[in-house]
């Protein structure tokens, strides 16, 4: 169910339902509780309060659950005793207090009930509409305050009616807590008991401490006004922001604390806590005694416990690595901040508390920051940075076991302006003092002002649930304060601030945090108990009670005053009624009574006003008076005169500035505080490059304290600082610029070293070797000093100085020990600021001597020139040697996170070198390495490993660049860019630093380094490199080996004697019109190169013979002449200087190459000539189609209309212009069939007035053979596969061609064998088909035939297998055609010599004959109508020589007409002939 909804927020569609409904669920057992615990109070006043109560009838509206509730709030009481009884005595008639809980029959609540108030006519008598509906306004908003109580009653009464029942109740209460909250209210007012000096309930108590813990004082103090309590160290106020995360101070509840945070000696002070109020002051002390573990106290006294024991057994052990630096952002951009965090053992479901802090504050997740933990990582992200994220940021990872922190400063930038010179955006605007229409906006001034003064700011409003932004000023104020009016009671706002100057409006500030326009009280009453929501408001109608005209207003005082406003605060009357109360401000100028009302129209609901408009420089006096319902009260007493003016005056400039050296990218600056400011908001401080005049701010957001670390400076730079101090009048004069400060790294003493060990022991000394410091101090190491101890029985000795003088080794033998005692040592490093703490006690170690055979261990690993796949491996031998000399190093590797076992060899065979370059490394892996020595006895005890080593080319990593200058001089270059002042540049031959400059001198210039060989020779050959101290890790080397020595000084030997290089040498070229050209390209040659022309040693000038360029640009050298005569035969030299560079180029043009020469530069002019009128710019030729058809063509060029092209073939013109072509310049002839009658020559002439050209094509002997062997080529490309087909003969194979000339050659083979052809076996041509045919064939005629074309070339082969199954079935086929044909020549055949029609005349005789054919012979039979004749005497058939066969009617009649026939047969066949018989008789015909 929805929670009760604040009633300022019931029309604001932004307001949190999650918040509405948190107090619902307790609410109703609040009530209940509240009910037993004044049940004692009230039952003294029950007769006296139930005789004031009766019951006046209503009218009940039931509301919707989705009706906005309103919440309770209580009516405001008197501010006096006196003022509760006149309002009980005043002439008004009593009625009883109306209830506003509706309840149900089991008395429980159901809703709440809202007045509507009924006003009479006399009531409302003398007021305008206007003030008519702002008084009603009143009382409704005075009902609405006195809706509800707090901790309510709960009673349950025998109910006679609903109605009765739950108003008799609802008023009890009400009653009773008012009488309650009363005489509360007098108690507190008390003046003895309210106001007393500070107490000290608990004083801080006094702590010794280890170094290096964490020590709380605190303390509870009392006092009223709340005293402010400061915190002094030896008398000196301790700030924490002058010690970023050093100190921490809180206060919560009376309860202060201060934190200090990993004490050292310096921590030993008295401490005193100062409380203060206007009621007096009183201090308390406490004292730090920090202590630290000394060596003789180290085993005989406890170790101290860090941090607090977990309740579960277990101490966690916490590491931040991988944290964030100093940071530098934008406005408007988008930051990450995040550290790995290590906690040991690691329990899975164990969750560390993780917080961020700013400037010790800690911070919340918002729109503004998320936050994230994933387990081993923090993460904080500022999603829109803005200046108020600029501070000093802390994460603070706190387990059971202890805590720790890690911070780094974080710098905002202004985002640039929309405006060029626009200052930049205010920040930190903030909402004060907030009242029903009434709230004070401060905010900090920007540290850019854009170059030109800040004019001052205009201040924007926008509504919550709006994006619409309206301004609150309309002239710029200069004051960084502000009071806001005209605000909607009810309504909540966010505000923004812009700054202007000259040049325009700057970017708008972050907006502030949403304030709600209301009485102060009312929103102290809203965090309190609500009523429970039940769903339901009940509206009732009763008739009002008569007003009570309020009071004065009292305490009536002017609390800000400025040149563009002054603010009135007061405090309401005490006689006031039971409705809301309006206030009416009047203004007198100072000695005159006139008193002018300021708010004419509308009253002022809150008890604060900021008026404007008053004249700067005047005095004024003001007063207040009360208005409501009833009417307007007296006026309140007038403040005193009030000087229009800025009452703050802009701070001092601060005093003297002083930098000091910090980092290579830091300074710390610190500064004495402005005297006498007051209401101090902080400090810019503003940095210069020394010459620059150009001041850029080093904070975006002001500092409090005297002391501020300044970073990203570039180092190197020397810089000046100036600091500006702000309050809310503005930021004062800039203080003295600071003397100039070098930025680079401070010098502090080394870290102590690590990893002692012992490299040989004898009967009373031992060697000890040790690992470099991991800081240095800013500074080279200039020694080493080692202490000693006996340990005796387990209990370690006085500490003994084993060397008065440093040692610069990293190994040192100490002498006069004892044999066979225990030692321990310690070492301290030491540079220029002195000596560094001692290093951690080594391990227990006898002295004794050795006498094992190996060589002991080697020493002073040191890891060089760290690349991606490569490094370089340095060490020492061992001291201690064996029984033999050591012979070798063995170099072994492991990943660093691997096991011990997991150790390999690098070398299989032992290196005589201290150095090896170890090239088998992946990039990204982290290795450690160890050495190694053996001797004839074997391999010794390995080496301490190295530290870890990643494997990683680092951004910025330059090599080592030989160079060889215009002398020849031979030189190393190494340049590095991260240099620090204390930097210097160290070359090596072999690994060893070089010292003696006879062979190599260095010199050393800014961020360059240069080797030069004085005298390049053998003896230089090695391994050079250069290493740059206080640098992380900038090196290089070189490997110059013999190879590479003889290229150097080969090289070195052209710087001396340089020549120009050339591209080419001298050339000669024919240009257009057959000119001559020689020219060559140099490879490089600057502009003040000269040439000299040179032919058989006589120089040439400029002339008309000769022509000389010279193009400086691409360096082209050239010489043209027109032509070349006799005299012009012999050798031409272009001889080249530049500088002291020289070359030369010669070329010899004699005998028949001069001839050559000399003769196509006549035909190239010839032609030139030539193509000056119409031209052939393709001669004639010849094209043989895919058809076999023969093109002539030529391509001609610079034609016109006029041009004529005439064709001619031996010497006679060719008739047959249909087939002569000119189409885009082309001229063509075509030969449909070529034949031999085609040969001959063919020539083809082109003409106009301009002259003319020829074209001569000759086709005879070779050249038409060419021809035609072209043609046959076209014929056998076109020749399809060879196929085999079967006859009545034989087989026949053939091929087709698209044309078949007479003149082409075949060749056709079996078995690659060229045929000779016989009866049995021809070729022939029919058509376009070539074919072979093989008559009766037989088994000797199988095989693998062709054909081949001639093309007088290669020729052409089509080929077909005549064999297997090919020949089995072409060889059926043959003779199932052979018997086919035998068959149809020996069949039975008539053939001719029958008519088709006889008419002959009757009684005529008829002989027919015919001839047939057969074998064997047919059989002959004659029919007549289809019937068989018999031959007799009227017919007559005979067959005579077995061919003629006749037919013969001896006399005919008219009977022996009809169809007659002639049938032959024999075993191959059957034919007949048919003719027909007229007869007639000659009368018929007459």
């Amino acid at each position: 169910m929805s929670g009760s909804t604040p009633f300022y927020q019931k029309h604001h569609c932004h307001y949190d339902r999650g918040y509405r409904s948190k107090g619902l669920e307790s609410a109703v057992s609040q009530y209940q509780s509240s009910s037993s615990s004044y049940a004692a109070r009230r039952s003294s006043s029950r007769a006296s309060a139930s005789a004031a109560l009766s019951t006046s009838s209503g009218h009940v509206v039931a509301l919707h659950e989705r009706t906005t509730p309103i919440p309770c709030s209580y009516t405001r009481l008197s501010s006096s005793y006196s003022g509760l009884e006149e309002s009980r005595l005043s002439p008004m008639p009593k009625r009883a207090k109306p209830t506003y809980l509706a309840m149900d029959k089991e008395n429980q609540i159901i809703g709440y009930v809202v007045p509507i108030f009924r006003g009479s006519q006399e009531y409302a008598s003398g007021f305008s509409d206007t003030e008519e509906a702002r008084v009603k306004e009143s009382a409704g908003y005075m009902a609405r305050r006195n809706l509800f109580t707090s901790g309510l009653e709960m009673e349950r009464t025998e109910q006679t009616s609903r109605k009765v029942s739950m108003r008799e109740s609802a008023e009890r209460i009400s009653l009773s807590k008012r009488i309650y909250e009363n005489e509360e209210h007098h108690k507190r007012m008390n003046k003895d008991s309210l106001m007393h000096a500070p107490e000290f309930v608990i004083k801080p108590r006094s702590h010794t401490v280890w170094e290096k813990q964490c020590v709380r004082l605190h303390c509870t103090v009392s006092g009223w006004p709340d005293p402010r309590v400061v915190w002094y160290k030896n008398n000196v106020t301790i700030d924490p922001m002058a010690h970023p995360g050093k100190y921490k101070l809180e206060s919560s509840y009376n309860v202060h604390s201060l934190e200090i945070n990993r004490c050292d000696f310096d921590d030993t002070a008295q401490y005193r806590v100062s409380a203060m109020n206007s009621k007096g002051e009183l201090s308390s002390f406490a004292s730090i005694v920090v202590k630290r573990f000394k060596g003789e106290v180290e085993e005989a006294l406890p170790m101290p416990r860090h941090g607090l024991i977990s309740e579960y057994g277990i101490t966690f052990d916490t590491h931040i690595v991988d944290g964030f630096g100093v940071s530098f952002g934008r406005e408007g951009e988008t930051m990450s901040l995040g550290a790995t965090v290590i906690i040991s053992p690691n329990l899975a479901r164990y969750q560390p508390e993780v917080q961020w802090y700013r400037d010790d504050v800690l911070l919340q997740p918002s729109k503004w920051c998320h936050m994230h933990w994933s387990g081993d990582k923090a993460t904080l992200t500022l999603t829109h940075l803005n200046k108020e994220d600029e501070g000093l940021y802390t994460l603070r990872i706190t387990t059971k076991s202890k805590y720790e922190t890690y911070s780094a400063y974080v710098f905002v930038r202004d985002a640039d302006a929309e405006v060029e010179g626009a200052p930049g955006a205010p920040l930190d605007v903030k909402c004060q003092d907030a009242n029903k229409d009434y709230v004070i906006v401060t905010w900090k001034q920007p540290a850019v002002d854009g170059g030109s003064s800040i004019l001052g700011y205009f201040v924007d409003r926008c509504e919550v649930g709006t994006t619409h932004w309206s301004q609150c000023n309309d002239t710029p104020i200069k004051f960084a304060r502000f009071p806001v009016t005209g605000l909607v009671e009810g309504r909540s706002y966010t505000f923004r601030v812009r700054a202007v100057n000259k040049s325009g409006m700057s970017r708008p500030s972050r907006v502030s945090e949403v304030v709600a326009a209301m009485d102060p009280a009312d929103r102290a009453r809203m965090r309190g108990t609500s009523a429970p929501w039940t769903g339901q408001i009940i509206v009732t109608e009763e008739e009002p009670a008569e007003g009570v005209v309020p009071g004065k207003p009292k305490e009536l005082e002017v609390t800000e005053a400025t040149k563009n406003y002054v603010v009135l605060s007061w405090k309401p009357p005490g006689e006031r009624g039971h409705e809301g109360i309006m206030y009416y401000v009047e203004k007198c100028v100072s000695g005159t009574d006139s008193w002018q009302r300021v708010n004419t129209e509308i009253p002022v609901k809150s008890p604060r006003f900021a008026l404007f408009d008053l004249a700067e420089g005047k005095a004024y006096s003001f007063r207040v008076r009360c208005c409501n319902s009833a009417g307007v009260g007296e006026p309140s007493e007038a403040t005193e005169a009030t000087t229009v003016g800025d009452k703050l005056d802009i701070p001092s400039a601060p005093g003297r500035v002083v930098p000091t050296r910090n980092t290579d990218t830091s300074v710390v600056v610190s500064w004495e505080a402005s005297r006498d400011a007051k209401e101090l908001v902080g400090y810019y401080i503003e940095a210069s490059i020394v010459g620059s005049n150009k001041f850029e701010p080093c904070n975006n957001k002001p500092v409090k304290g005297t002391r501020f670390i300044c970073h990203g400076l570039v180092t190197g730079e020397s810089y000046v600082f100036r600091v500006k101090a702000l309050n809310a009048a503005g930021l004062s004069e800039c203080s003295q610029e600071s003397e100039a400060i070098e930025v680079k790294a401070a010098i502090a003493s080394p870290t102590p070293p690590y990893g002692i060990s012992v490299l040989e022991c004898v009967r009373d000394s031992m060697v000890l070797a040790w690992k470099q410091p991991t800081f240095i101090g800013g500074a080279d190491i200039t020694g080493y000093f080692v202490d000693y101890r006996e340990v005796i029985n387990g209990v370690p000795g006085t500490w003994h100085e084993a060397n008065v003088k440093a040692v610069s080794d990293r190994a040192y033998r100490v002498s006069d020990l004892k044999e066979n005692r225990k030692y321990q040592f310690q070492v301290r490093a030491a540079n220029m600021a002195g000596v560094g703490i001692p290093s951690l006690p080594s391990g227990t170690f006898v002295c004794e001597e050795w006498t094992i055979a190996v060589p002991g261990p080697p020493h002073d690993l040191q890891v060089t020139e760290v690349r991606a796949n490569t490094l370089v491996l340095l060490y020492k031998p061992p001291v201690y040697q064996g029984r033999d000399p050591v012979n070798g190093f063995y170099i072994d590797i492991k990943e660093a996170d691997a096991e011990e076992e997991a150790w390999r060899g690098v070398n299989e065979k032992a290196v005589l070198t201290n150095y090896m370059k170890i090239k088998i490394l992946k990039e990204g892996e982290t290795y450690v390495f160890r050495v190694r020595a053996q001797n004839k006895a074997g391999v010794g005890k390995a080496s301490e490993p190295t530290e870890p080593v990643l494997a990683e080319t680092k951004p910025g990593t330059t090599e080592i660049v030989v160079d060889v200058d215009d002398d020849g001089v031979i030189s190393m270059n190494f340049a590095c860019s991260k240099l620090t002042p204390d930097s210097k540049f160290v070359w090596s031959k072999n690994y060893e630093e070089i010292t003696d400059d006879t062979r190599i001198t260095v010199a050393t210039s800014g961020e360059k380094s240069k080797a030069t060989f004085n005298m390049l020779a053998e003896d230089d050959i090695g391994i050079y490199s250069c290493a740059v101290t206080h640098t992380d890790g900038a090196c290089s080397s070189y490997t110059l080996s013999a190879e590479e020595l003889k290229k150097l000084l080969e090289l070195s030997h052209d710087h001396k004697f340089p020549i120009i290089p050339l591209k080419t040498e001298l050339a000669v070229e024919l240009q257009e019109k057959g000119r001559i050209r020689f020219w060559l390209q140099a490879e490089k040659i600057s502009a003040n190169g000269k040439i000299e022309y040179v032919f058989n040693d006589n120089s040439l000038s400029q002339g008309e013979k000769y022509k000389m360029n010279f193009n400086k640009d691409t360096g082209v050298i050239e010489m043209i002449m027109e032509s070349l005569l006799p005299e012009d035969e012999g050798t031409f030299t272009f001889q080249l200087q530049d500088g002291k560079a020289t070359n030369q180029s010669s070329l010899v043009l004699i005998g028949d190459v001069f001839k050559g020469l000399q003769k196509e530069s006549a035909f190239m002019r010839k032609e030139w000539h030539r193509k000056q009128g119409p031209h052939f710019v393709e001669y004639l030729s010849y094209e043989v189609t895919p058809e076999c058809c023969v093109i002539l063509k030529c391509k001609v060029g610079n034609i016109k209309k006029e041009t004529v092209a005439l064709w001619y073939k031996d010497g006679r013109e060719v008739k047959g212009d249909e087939k002569l072509t000119f189409t885009e310049g082309v001229l063509k002839l075509e030969i449909a069939q070529i034949s031999k009658k085609d040969a001959g020559v063919y020539e083809i002439v082109l003409k106009d007035d301009r002259g003319q050209d020829t074209s001569t094509l000759n086709l005879t002997e070779q050249g038409f053979r060419d021809l035609m062997n072209e043609v046959f080529s076209n014929i056998a490309n076109s020749s399809t596969a060879l196929k085999i087909q079967s006859t009545d003969e034989g087989i026949r194979l053939y091929s087709f061609v698209s044309y078949y000339n007479e003149a082409l050659q075949v060749t056709w083979h079996h078995k690659d064998s060229a045929i000779a052809f016989t009866d049995r076996i021809k070729s022939g041509v029919v058509g376009e088909q070539l074919w072979l045919q093989i008559t009766e064939p037989t088994e000797k005629d199988k095989g693998k035939y062709a054909i081949e074309f001639h093309d007088g070339k290669g020729g052409l082969k089509r080929t077909v297998e005549l064999s297997g199954q090919a020949f089995d079935d072409a060889y059926a086929e043959f003779q199932r055609l052979k018997a086919a044909a035998i068959a149809e020549r020996n069949r039975a055949r008539v053939a001719g010599g029958l008519p088709d029609v006889v008419t002959i005349q009757e009684l005529k005789a008829l002989n027919l004959t015919c001839n047939i054919s057969g074998e064997p012979l047919p059989e002959v039979v004659w029919l007549k109508n289809e019937r068989e004749i018999v031959s007799d005497g009227h017919y007559v058939m005979k067959l005579e020589a077995g061919k003629y066969a006749s037919f013969t009617i001896t006399t005919v009649n008219t009977t022996d007409s009809g169809k007659y026939s002639i049938l032959v047969k024999n075993k191959y066949g059957t034919e007949s002939a048919d003719f027909t018989v007229s007869v007639f008789s000659p009368d018929s015909k007459k």
